[in-house]
């Protein structure tokens, strides 16, 4: 699944590798979006935010993410868990359009299909993208992130193999199946709707397993 980022990027990281804060991120490129967008339900009462979208290479939104609780910096993990340095506590949710294969809009080239297991590698990525092991030196981060993306999509790839479970947990309202992962840096989850997309989450710090999903009535008021 070949994307790009947009509009509301990410969050700038400063040379140590920690997050700094940012302006507030434009809701524009979530209105281009033709599909609805999916976040936590109301039983969640923290703060919620943009983070970005990711276009199809003819230029058509496809994914993006809102996060949930405390805006992850990226960390090592065994600073965070010195003492005196609490650990955040987070839940990003991915949607993801569902797609078929289809041909780009210039007519060049072929679009591959959006699937759970696109759902799925998009919310690894997104987990690996706020962490890095603790015995690791800052300067080879790159290489195992490269590794662990690639593992990533290995795992989302392979959706009935023992590295995941089965959770059901609700989705407006209706129990639905998603597959569900820890490891080490937190936990992944993947999942449809009934609304025409795949729904990928992943976090730390907040159990899984009492989250529930609803379309977002109106996105605007993230922007």
């Amino acid at each position: 699944m070949e994307t790009t980022s947009r509009v509301g990027g990410q969050t700038p990281v400063a040379e140590n590798g920690q997050q700094v804060p940012s302006a507030r991120r434009t809701v524009d490129g979530y209105l281009l979006a033709t599909f609805p967008w999916y976040g936590l339900d109301e039983a969640f009462t923290g703060p919620r935010w943009l983070m970005q979208v990711g276009t199809a290479a003819d230029g058509a939104v496809e994914h993006g993410s809102i996060g949930h609780g405390d805006e992850p910096s990226v960390r090592n993990e065994h600073l965070a868990s010195s003492v005196g340095e609490p650990r955040e506590k987070f839940a990003v949710v991915v949607t993801v359009a569902a797609s078929p294969s289809r041909r780009s809009a210039d007519g060049t080239g072929l679009l591959e299909a959006t699937t759970v297991s696109s759902a799925a590698w998009l919310a690894g990525v997104g987990l690996l993208s706020f962490t890095w092991p603790g015995q690791m030196d800052h300067s080879l981060r790159d290489d195992w992130l490269e590794q662990q993306t690639e593992t990533a999509w290995e795992l989302a790839d392979d959706l009935a193999g023992d590295a995941w479970s089965t959770l059901s947990l609700p989705v407006d309202g209706v129990p639905t199946p998603f597959h569900y992962r820890e490891s080490e840096f937190g936990w992944v989850l993947a999942g449809s709707t009934s609304q025409g997309v795949h729904l990928g989450a992943y976090g730390r710090g907040m159990s899984a397993y009492g989250l529930g999903f609803a379309m977002i009535k109106d996105i605007e008021v993230y922007g």
